[in-house]
């Protein structure tokens, strides 16, 4: 059998072989320069960036259309680049270690797969993400639907929390155990689009479809509209059954939410999405109304077209699974294998590890699932710590299943708040090794990773 070194060697070898290095092939180039984070009066603010900007550059196709980004290293760090919520081939999903060898500093890697839903996604990097997200590497990908729903514009607005200095440099505190032991790295200024004070021109009566992505390390939004009347039409790129009220949304960190909003502001005043922390409201986004596009608003938006995903069913004879999350701080956890070695809590603490699941910390050298394609599967996740988590699964969405059988709207992020338990479902239709984690970052480098594998 070959081992898992050669099979990252030969999938690195034929990406950076499948297309010859020409002036054709997008260039997706992460290095080290500057962004103004802060207010105008501030300085700019040292960062790590896709294309000299954060965010990257917006990958923008039509569903069924091809990707292709060569993803050149400029970083003084191996890195790599996984797509975030797109169900694509094994080879390109960009999990350093599971999927594909980190790229280098000064080399390059080919990504060439193609989008097959429609919807908001985005990429980063999976290679101590904790440090190379915080420090601002991240971009959107917009896959069109064939027939986009009618908006006046489109609109993606990536959220993020930095923490800065006083001189509005970045915090040197990655890999702080502290932060990694409670509710992972957040900050204390918050952007939109790299900016700190975003602002937009809009007209009373106009229609926008605002795409929502939570690109923070760790931190969870409690998102309003004011100014603005609105609708859900998806969630993590996936049309919901019917478009809901957007009366507050929820945005943990990678998930995403596409609303369709009118601007229901009258001109010369202001509308806004806020975000409640404590006991405040403070705007993140705010839209200058400026003019009447329409008097009279326009009819409830339709349901957006559902992408092919697999259907649900034989739920009674699902392959079964349990999760349990364990650790961190004000947990129970008092010991944990780790590289085939049970330690005890201050151990694990000692390497970094303070969370484990099914009391295992770290990635495990098996996979927690070994499933053929096209299985149904169903896991348990209770979440045993004094933190919240949001559970990413890659290469697939699924739903949770609620007591009475019901099924959630489809994701490929979840928020599982302390001592809650859910259940998820899913049909195993992608072959590959496939990762589960914890997407605030610091708890997955410090124990909260697994894998599961599918044939066929």
């Amino acid at each position: 059998m070959p081992t898992r070194r050669a099979i990252l060697k030969s999938a690195a070898a034929l990406a950076a072989t499948a297309l010859p290095l020409q002036a054709a092939v997008p260039v997706l180039r992460a290095s080290s320069g500057t962004a103004q984070l802060g207010p105008s009066d501030m300085p700019r603010t040292p960062v790590w960036a896709y294309g000299d900007a954060v965010p990257g550059p917006e990958i923008r196709v039509k569903r069924g259309d091809r990707v292709v980004q060569r993803f050149a290293n400029d970083l003084p760090q191996p890195s790599s680049v996984h797509w975030h919520g797109i169900r694509i081939d094994n080879a390109m999903d960009g999990v350093a270690g599971l999927t594909q060898p980190a790229v280098p500093t000064g080399q390059d890697f080919l990504y060439d797969f193609t989008a097959p839903d429609a919807g908001t996604y985005w990429y980063h990097p999976h290679n101590r993400t904790w440090e190379q997200l915080a420090r601002g590497l991240y971009g959107p990908l917009i896959v069109e639907e064939d027939t986009p729903p009618e908006v006046d514009r489109d609109l993606t607005l990536m959220i993020d929390d930095w923490r800065l200095n006083e001189d509005a440099t970045l915090h040197d505190s990655f890999g702080s155990l502290m932060d990694w032991s409670h509710a992972g790295r957040l900050g204390n200024w918050v952007t939109v689009n790299g900016e700190g004070e975003y602002s937009t021109g809009v007209q009373h009566g106009e229609r926008l479809r605002l795409r929502l992505i939570n690109a923070s390390n760790a931190r969870v939004y409690s998102l309003a509209l004011k100014g603005l009347d609105g609708w859900v039409v998806a969630l993590d790129g996936q049309p919901v059954d019917q478009p809901t009220r957007a009366q507050s949304v929820t945005l943990a960190p990678a998930q995403r939410v596409d609303l369709i909003v009118d601007v229901t502001g009258q001109d010369g005043a202001e509308a806004f999405l806020t975000s409640h922390e404590g006991d405040q409201d403070y705007a993140i986004a705010t839209f200058d109304v400026r003019g009447e596009m329409r008097a009279a608003p326009l009819p409830a938006p339709e349901p957006l077209a559902p992408n092919d995903i697999p259907a649900l069913t034989g739920l009674e004879t699902a392959r079964t699974a349990d999760l349990l999350m364990e650790g961190g701080a004000m947990g129970g956890m008092q010991s944990a294998m780790l590289k085939g070695e049970m330690r005890s809590a201050r151990d694990l603490a000692g390497e970094g590890m303070v969370w484990a699941f099914n009391g295992m910390a770290g990635m495990p050298e098996t996979p927690m699932l070994s499933l053929e394609r096209g299985e149904t599967v169903r896991i348990t996740m209770r979440n045993d710590t004094g933190w919240p988590h949001a559970m990413h699964l890659h290469g697939h969405h699924f739903r949770t299943v609620a007591a009475d059988g019901t099924f959630g709207p489809l994701r490929d992020t979840q928020l599982i708040q302390r001592g809650e338990a859910i259940e998820i479902a899913f049909v195993a239709d992608n072959p590959g090794d496939w990762l589960l984690h914890c997407h605030m970052v610091e708890h997955a480098a410090s124990g909260m990773m697994t894998w599961i594998k599918v044939s066929g």
